[in-house]
């Protein structure tokens, strides 16, 4: 008997992972994939508080849930702890869900699954009980392509694909070694996952366009490049955010002139000193620009509130708003966006170049200083941050910064091309689009 595909997501539990693959599995189901997908309790709870009664009625997928094993010691889920459980209890878990599913569901039984390869030990699950696999890869695709190495010299794959440092790749992070050795860990586990679905021929869906890094796409075997998700608009809801959004933002943004508003988010987990904070603060103050600054709960070290210089929120009152969480992809196609001041993670790269907004760069972690290159050296739609001597991005570097991107019609013009070029990619006959067809036409639906 032949069963209709029904599609198990399952992300890795972080918000740079959940949030693209909920607008890809809401994409699927808007074309007649039945999708179920599939979060930690922890991160389900998150998401469905943060949506909107409506959103919840809405949604086209069903949500579900499973253990971490981390019940006895939430501490540990913002820590390598997280890694570690996630690969001795998932799979089990993963398997265990299925098993339910199907029991509840035996008309429609789970017939694929779509996993994020930084848990990419669910493919392996899903080869052991027969069903379909699909690899995504929600970080960009030279990422997927870096060699390890401990030597101190310059890595180069290939002409179209920036130099690094070895410092600079994604699992590096000098002065914390035990955070270094848990990435490293990390990207050993990422880069089995690959290599499991190169052996097994199984697709491999990147949030990109072919031709923006065409070198490191021809290095992937099977990839799908299938995106940039942020440029495929549509009406319906979405969800998949771990805080809500202040959509009063938006309203503000509509009092702004045209191309006047620096809008700065650093994404999930950025965490800056206080004295890094006061930098920025203070570095935005003196630009002279209107801004839109996104200062989510805990992002100054060891602190639950933020502390802002003295009678800063007065001085910058007529001319700044600031919000725990925004609606970035409504932001940033506001036409009162001038640029995005951003730690450059891929969802946040590819939602600014869908949208023809410059960038100002300030990688935190991970895959964000290759992001940065790219941005920079490749599509020359952005500026980069230095520090100085002491480690610190200092407020005059960043008035500087800010005044030169704003002035750079050659980046405005580039970064224009670009929101061009991705949603050409993303409409009838382009790249993507093709892609994405054939991405549903082999899950059957």
């Amino acid at each position: 008997m032949e069963f209709p595909q029904h599609v198990l997501v399952v992300p890795f539990p972080a918000q740079g992972h959940v949030m693209p693959l909920m607008k890809l599995a809401y994409n699927l189901a808007y074309q007649g994939v039945k999708v179920t997908f599939a979060n930690i309790t922890f991160v389900e709870a998150k998401i469905l508080a943060a949506m909107s009664e409506a959103d919840k009625e809405q949604c086209p997928i069903r949500l579900v849930s499973y253990s971490d094993g981390l019940e006895a010691c939430p501490e540990e889920r913002n820590g390598p702890g997280l890694i570690t459980s996630l690969k001795k209890v998932m799979p089990k878990n993963i398997e265990k869900l299925i098993e339910q599913i199907n029991q509840s569901d035996n008309k429609e039984p789970i017939t694929c699954v779509m996993a994020d390869l930084t848990a990419g030990w669910t493919l392996q699950v899903a080869s052991k009980m027969g069903l379909k696999q699909v690899a995504v890869w929600p970080a960009g695709p030279a990422s997927l392509v870096q060699v390890s190495t401990m030597k101190n010299e310059l890595i180069c794959l290939s002409e179209g694909i920036p130099a690094w440092n070895s410092w600079e790749l994604t699992w590096s992070t000098p002065g914390n070694p035990a955070l270094q050795k848990s990435l490293f860990e990390f990207s050993v586990a990422i880069n089995q996952a690959v290599k499991f679905a190169a052996e097994n021929g199984t697709i491999v869906l990147c949030n990109t366009w072919y031709e923006l890094d065409s070198s490191s796409c021809s290095m992937i075997p099977n990839i799908l490049p299938i995106g940039p998700l942020a440029a495929i608009r549509t009406l319906r809801p979405s969800g998949g955010t771990f805080l809500s959004q202040d959509s009063t933002c938006l309203s503000w943004l509509d009092k702004q002139p045209s191309n006047s508003v620096i809008y700065i988010a650093f994404g999930s987990t950025a965490v800056f000193s206080q004295k890094q904070f006061d930098e920025l603060a203070l570095g935005l103050e003196l630009s002279g620009h209107s801004f839109l600054w996104v200062v989510r709960p805990n992002i100054v070290s060891g602190s639950s509130h933020e502390y802002y210089p003295d009678n800063f929120l007065e001085r910058i009152a007529s001319r700044g708003m600031i919000v725990k969480w925004a609606p970035q992809e409504k932001v940033l196609a506001h036409p009162s966006i001038s640029c995005f001041f951003s730690h450059c993670g891929w969802n946040s790269t590819m939602e600014g170049v869908s949208n023809g907004v410059p960038f100002l760069c300030w990688p935190y972690l991970w895959d964000q200083f290759d992001n940065k290159k790219y941005i920079c050296e490749m599509w020359k739609v952005g500026l980069a941050l230095d520090c100085d001597e002491d480690g610190i991005i200092s407020r005059h570097e960043i008035k500087t910064k800010i005044n030169n991107l704003v002035t750079n019609d050659g980046m405005k013009m580039n970064a224009k091309k670009l929101m061009e070029d991705a949603k050409k990619s993303v409409s009838q006959g382009g790249g993507s689009y093709e892609n994405f067809k054939s991405l549903v036409k082999y899950l059957g639906a």
